[in-house]
């Protein structure tokens, strides 16, 4: 794996990667060092589409340093905290989306280990890797003014669940009442860089059940 690292301000370091999957693999092991005690003292570790962050670094020119030659292992795909989210496959564009595939919707979407890559556009809201190449969908060419919180969504390769409802205009396939984002929660994010996501069909239903909570079914 070859990096870039970028010195941001006095205790931060911006890590270019080539792919999502060595910011996983990156993320993953800066992670694993730092619960060693073997990275050194930083505060935050933040990844995102090509780069991660590391802020807080008490000594940053000296991790800059070594950074670079660093041998990072494959990621493991089962580690990390699972979540299992219920949802209702009756998304405005369902039935597009099953048209592109040519096969249902619940199918293709439970059938699939997502992870989450990243966090970003709005509290809770996690970037879902995972689909298969086949399976990327276009974001909408008009952007609805208005999603509903809940709503299960498709852009590119990505998959996400809106916490709240916004603007977006991505491909909405489906909705749950997993509480994404709760400020008295701990964590607050149901989403987290690394945790593992699994989509289970469900028909009419209120409710949550252990959805909030890692590895419920």
């Amino acid at each position: 794996m070859r990096v870039k690292v970028l010195r941001v301000g006095h205790e931060a370091l911006l890590i270019e990667v080539g792919s999502g999957e060595e910011v996983a693999a990156l993320h993953a092991e800066l992670v694993r060092l730092r619960a060693a005690g073997t990275l050194g003292v930083v505060r935050e570790i933040v990844p995102a589409a090509r780069t991660v962050l590391l802020d807080g670094v008490e000594d940053a020119p000296a991790l800059a340093g070594r950074l670079p030659g660093w041998e990072v292992p494959p990621l493991v795909p089962a580690a990390g905290p699972e979540v299992v989210i219920p949802v209702r496959y009756d998304g405005p564009d369902a039935a597009e989306v099953a048209e592109l595939w040519g096969a249902p919707v619940a199918e293709v979407m439970g059938s699939v280990a997502f992870r989450v890559a990243f966090c970003g556009f709005a509290p809770g809201f996690g970037y879902l890797t995972g689909l298969p190449e086949r399976f990327h969908v276009p974001r909408r060419a008009t952007p609805r003014t208005a999603v509903p919180a809940g709503s299960v969504a498709l852009a590119g390769e990505f998959a996400g669940v809106y916490p709240r409802s916004s603007p977006g205009g991505w491909q909405l396939v489906g909705s749950t009442d997993a509480v994404l984002w709760d400020p008295h929660r701990d964590p607050a994010a149901l989403f987290t860089p690394g945790t593992r996501v699994r989509f289970r069909e469900v028909g009419v239903w209120s409710g949550c059940g252990g959805c909030g909570g890692r590895g419920g079914r």
